[in-house]
């Protein structure tokens, strides 16, 4: 999940920015100053990390907290020395405050005993469960907010995984545009209070769409 402006953050190796970059572009390994060209190569390192990611994890893989630890390092491990690490930095967004930076540890530890025992490998039959799996998977990680930057992404990138594993084509998250946007933040703050009946309804609504895409 990205803030509009800069995350709050205090003053580690983290919350730093790159000299240049007028304060909107992170401290990175490629020198990158500009915030569009940084998003284009996250988004480009991405796409490859996540070709990567399908030939490592199968059908019957049962996800960990190393695991996401590893899908963030492989996605951003050329940019970021902090990749693949959890955050030493306390983070929040909108006046939204997520887990404290000392908790996350902990709280990816009980995430991996949790929902990703429970949810992977994500076999499914109805696109119900597996709606509901991803769902609970989702909000979960995106709660903890494990890393610096990234997180949102990194959860979109273990639901595809997750529905791989269930026999679905690779998901499509155009629905999540415009008001459909606001939808999905209130439905992972819902998440605080484990309401898990929004984001079902948000990963639904990608199912359908990425199914009627698939069909084309």
């Amino acid at each position: 999940m990205r803030q509009q402006g800069k995350y709050d953050t205090e003053g580690l190796p983290e919350a730093q920015f790159e000299p240049g970059s007028r304060g909107r572009v992170l401290k990175n390994l490629r020198g990158i100053t500009s915030k569009r060209e940084m998003d284009e190569t996250e988004v480009q390192e991405q796409f490859r990390a996540l070709r990567e990611l399908m030939t490592i994890y199968g059908a019957r893989h049962r996800f960990t907290a190393i695991d996401v630890c590893n899908i963030h390092k492989l996605w951003l491990g050329d940019i970021y020395e902090w990749a693949g690490k959890y955050r030493q930095v306390n983070i929040s967004k909108g006046g939204f405050l997520f887990a404290a930076a000392n908790h996350v540890s902990r709280l990816m530890a009980e995430f991996e005993k949790g929902p990703l025992r429970k949810y992977t490998p994500c076999a499914f039959a109805s696109h119900d469960e597996i709606a509901m799996a991803l769902a609970v998977v989702h909000v979960e990680l995106v709660l903890v907010h494990p890393f610096r930057e990234g997180n949102g992404r990194v959860a979109r990138m273990v639901a595809v995984l997750m529905a791989l594993q269930a026999g679905l084509p690779l998901l499509d998250f155009s629905v999540i545009r415009g008001k459909k946007k606001k939808e999905y933040f209130a439905a992972v703050q819902s998440g605080m209070d484990r309401k898990y009946e929004p984001m079902i309804t948000v990963f639904s609504d990608v199912i359908r769409k990425t199914l009627r895409t698939h069909e084309r």
